[in-house]
């Protein structure tokens, strides 16, 4: 009885002290990714700054901080998003290495393009919100500098407030590219029809202006520029999963007629 409970165990424990292992790889690697981004923290927040100093244009603009300490935090927070942001493809990588022996052929082949599509989607995201986005965010938000009764209107945004508002939009843009990602799979696990989402596409329309608003800044720019996109998304899914749908038809329909 010993032997048999001793026995059952065995794998359990060669589970966890993998699990262990990749987990220190990860956390090695944020570690490592931390600290060579803390290094080059001012280049990297010269990288951020840019759709800020454009939007300013010639008139010049500049960064405030308010408190002692915030400049140095503002490159702590930068070190911390850039060693999430660069590790990723390693935490991924961990993860599936870890997954995957328990899946089969074919199951391994179905979720393969899925995790690499990740990255891309995310990169797609964040790109928008960089190079779209943001700069025309910033052009609206300024326009309200100038006069007003008689008094002068600057803006002096501090550094830890504009960080925190490129890390909102280059999250917010990122994250909700992978919608087709979790759409897929939860296609591929039976959960939800193309005819499913098809109907729901009125509560989508919603939901996209919902979570817009939400993730966003509140105006009505930002919201817009992520609420088109994710319902370009979302049509772009219902067709995406048809191709599927339509290849698995033909697949079944092979291995029916060879048996």
């Amino acid at each position: 009885m010993i032997g048999d409970i001793d026995d059952s165990k065995a794998p359990l424990l060669d589970h966890l002290i993998e699990l262990r292992g990749r987990l220190l790889k990860c956390v090695y690697a944020l570690f490592l990714t931390g600290a060579v981004c803390f290094y080059f923290s001012e280049q990297l927040f010269t990288i951020l700054v840019h759709p800020l100093k454009e939007a300013f244009g010639d008139a010049g603009g500049k960064l405030v901080y308010t408190k002692l300490y915030e400049a140095f935090f503002v490159q702590v927070k930068i070190a911390v998003f850039g060693a999430f942001c660069l590790s990723f493809p390693i935490i991924a990588n961990q993860l599936w290495a870890f997954v995957a022996p328990g899946l089969y052929a074919r199951e391994k082949k179905a979720l393969l393009p899925f995790i690499l599509a990740t990255p891309f989607l995310f990169s797609m995201g964040a790109s928008l919100a960089y190079f779209v986005v943001m700069p025309t965010a910033f052009h609206f938000f300024l326009q309200f500098q100038g006069n007003s009764s008689g008094l002068s209107v600057e803006a002096l945004p501090s550094a830890d407030a504009y960080l925190g508002l490129v890390m909102q939009f280059i999250l917010a843009f990122g994250i909700s590219f992978l919608m087709p990602v979790l759409l897929m799979l939860l296609n591929r696990a039976g959960f939800v029809t193309r005819a499913q989402l098809i109907g729901m596409r009125r509560y989508m329309i919603v939901a996209a202006f919902i979570l817009a608003a939400v993730l966003t800044p509140p105006d009505v720019v930002s919201q817009l520029m992520l609420a088109i996109p994710l319902l370009l998304l979302y049509e772009i899914t219902i067709v995406a999963i048809w191709f599927t749908d339509r290849k698995q038809a033909k697949a079944e329909a092979a291995e029916e007629a060879s048996a």
